[in-house]
């Protein structure tokens, strides 16, 4: 973590399992995950540590628009695609998403510093 932040097992465990899934997980899920291993973690805990690693620049927070947030270990330049019946995120390739920063920065006279790209729709399953 970039941050100089006190060691947190409980941290580092909500961080390794956010790394392990592709899912984009709510905290709920990475909350009932973490109780199975650390019975005493509470769900304040889960959601104060994904604060701070979103602070980091660790992780992403994705809003799906109803109320819900999902979260990604994946902090690289990507795209999600957010289904609108189930409310499922996922990734999708865009290849030129990746370059996108760069040519709004030249085109624009700006800095990105940051950037979400989130498409909307119904998903294989759903549609």
């Amino acid at each position: 973590m970039e941050m100089n932040l006190k060691h947190s097992k409980q941290r580092d465990a909500l961080f390794e399992l956010l790394q392990s899934v592709n899912n984009h997980p709510t905290a709920e899920w990475l909350y009932q995950e973490l109780k199975k291993d650390y019975s005493n973690i509470s769900l304040a805990t889960v959601y104060r540590n994904l604060a701070v690693l979103c602070q980091c620049g660790e992780i992403i927070k994705i809003e799906v628009g109803d109320g819900t947030v999902h979260y990604d270990a994946v902090n690289a330049p990507h795209c999600h695609f957010i289904c609108g019946k189930c409310k499922s995120v996922t990734d999708i390739d865009v290849p030129s998403a990746v370059n996108l920063n760069d040519e709004v920065n030249s085109l624009n006279d700006v800095i990105v510093t940051d950037s979400s790209l989130v498409f909307r729709g119904l998903c294989s399953k759903c549609k």
